[in-house]
């Protein structure tokens, strides 16, 4: 039996500098895809105590029934993003989801963890932590009601998809650009 505490990993998170050519070089390079793109999405925050805002634009894609995210950063507010030298790059964090993130976040906290990142958007609630043993690791925690469907129906699509139709785009930003 898997002493997990919170299942399976569902998603891989990497950040990029620019969106567009990522997903890309993932289609041609890979074959991963389809991808979803979502442009503007806004996350109220706190990073290392402080509040802040963060505005990225996020490219989803499934390989194996796993979750590959990919984030760019807009703007330079203080995030797990962006360190001291400008936006980070690579791979960035590995996630799971959970139902009550509350509770989560206070078994992690109770075996080490701590909280470096914790946001709120029209969607989701996440916490990022990282272990003191490991500190450059970023670990997320994501709660959201419908996320495990959206998983579930990004897992059928990639099964079903023939290499047409690789990027669906949606605005998030409420500017209706995108």
């Amino acid at each position: 039996m898997s002493q997990a505490l919170f299942g399976p990993i569902v998603q891989i998170g990497h950040v990029v500098a620019d969106l567009d050519a990522a997903v890309a070089g993932r289609i041609a390079g890979l074959g991963q895809g389809p991808w979803t793109v979502f442009r503007g999405s806004v996350l109220n925050s706190h990073y290392r105590g402080h509040p802040t805002q963060v505005t990225m634009d996020v490219a989803l894609a499934y390989q194996d029934g796993v979750q590959i995210e990919l984030i760019q950063q807009r703007g330079t507010d203080a995030s797990p993003y962006i360190d001291t030298t400008g936006p980070k790059s690579g791979l960035h964090h590995v996630a799971w989801l959970v139902d009550d993130l509350d509770v989560a976040l206070a078994a992690a906290k109770a075996r080490g963890l701590k909280p470096v990142f914790t946001a709120t958007s029209a969607a989701v609630r996440v916490a990022y932590l990282n272990s003191p043993v490991e500190p450059e690791i970023l670990y997320e925690l994501i709660e959201g009601a419908d996320m495990r469907a959206m998983i579930d129906a990004g897992i059928v699509a990639t099964a079903d998809w023939d290499g047409t139709d690789a990027i669906m785009e949606i605005d998030m930003s409420g500017s209706g650009a995108a």
